[in-house]
């Protein structure tokens, strides 16, 4: 996801920014994180074996929902490890595959792709809510698209806009078929600038459901913030808005549409395959600024993330009317 987002500092002459760029400083010195990489106490998920795990394996374990559909690896739903609550939650991991997503960079300049930072977050968020009873279908469980791409969808070893707007309806799919009761898209941001910074979650005001959308969002974007700014990373609330203020259209026809494909309504001769339930979409860092960058790269950070995550989807469930209305309508 591309967008313009505020900056951290407010204004920041050229000379300075030059001279943090010319030094390495850092972008935030007094907020640095030394040894994200490997701090001492990550609590890092078996990443390595949910993506090696058989999608074909009976009810007991991780299952592929209709394999001919998706991409080997994609859309696969994942049993709760500890009691049921008839519950399935979607996890979108953004982008994948030959769609790297926005590129960014880490204070110590190493160069970052957006599909490589949702994918853990989306596993480590997976294992959270099968622990806590949910069943969880994840939209890839590695480095894949989740359409099934066509020559039409490539083109030079990239993704055309036809591609684009396959493999993101691939999603909404597979959220359809997995008889999701909610959905939520993981997701980061990118600016013009490197001192564009923040989180920012976004909802669909058009949908039948677009009450349940804003209250999933606000617990998203909430949660999600206060997990991260409880470490002292101070990352700046965009707040929750409406998706037709997100992503940048990519086409005369995804401008007119004036929705997030993942989270939007059907639009005759354009969309025919909408997600059927509530939906939010987060963007909790800018990968584009070094120091949010960094933190997107890092395990702890990806951990962070996927905690608040885990922990707003609970409260979403929490009331009982809730919970025993969506238990009748989930698979």
């Amino acid at each position: 996801m591309r967008r313009t987002g505020k900056t951290r500092w407010g204004l920041v002459s050229i000379v300075a920014i030059l001279a943090l760029a010319g030094t390495g400083a850092g972008w935030k010195a007094a907020a640095a994180l030394p040894d994200m990489r490997n701090p001492p106490d990550a609590k890092a998920p078996d990443h390595a074996a949910v993506a090696s795990a058989d999608p074909q394996v009976p009810s007991a374990g991780p299952m592929a929902i209709d394999p001919a559909a998706f991409s080997p690896g994609a859309c696969v739903a994942f049993p709760p490890t500890a009691g049921n609550r008839d519950l399935t939650v979607f996890l979108d991991a953004g982008h994948g595959g030959i769609d790297p997503g926005a590129v960014g960079t880490t204070e110590s300049g190493q160069t970052i792709y957006e599909a490589d930072e949702t994918l853990p977050v989306e596993l480590d968020a997976m294992a959270i809510l099968r622990s806590d009873g949910f069943r969880v279908v994840v939209s890839r469980t590695g480095a894949t698209s989740v359409a099934r791409l066509s020559s039409a969808d490539v083109s030079d070893g990239e993704l055309t806009i036809q591609g684009a707007h396959d493999d993101v309806a691939a999603r909404d799919v597979c959220a359809n078929l997995a008889g999701a009761n909610v959905l939520v898209g993981i997701y980061f941001d990118a600016g013009i600038s490197p001192y564009n910074a923040g989180s920012v979650t976004g909802y669909d005001g058009n949908r039948e459901f677009s009450a349940d959308n804003l209250e999933l969002a606000t617990l998203v974007q909430t949660d999600v913030l206060a997990a991260m700014n409880a470490q002292g990373w101070g990352i700046p609330d965009e707040g929750v808005l409406p998706d037709g203020d997100l992503g940048s259209a990519t086409s005369s026809a995804a401008e007119s549409y004036g929705h997030l494909l993942l989270l939007g309504p059907a639009e005759a001769g354009y969309f025919t395959t909408p997600s059927q339930m509530p939906g939010a979409l987060i963007e909790p860092l800018f990968i584009t600024d070094p120091f949010e960058g960094t933190i997107a790269e890092s395990t702890t950070g990806q951990h962070v993330i996927a905690t608040g995550l885990a922990q707003a989807i609970e409260q979403y469930f929490a009331g009982p009317a809730r919970g025993a209305a969506s238990a009748t309508s989930g698979a």
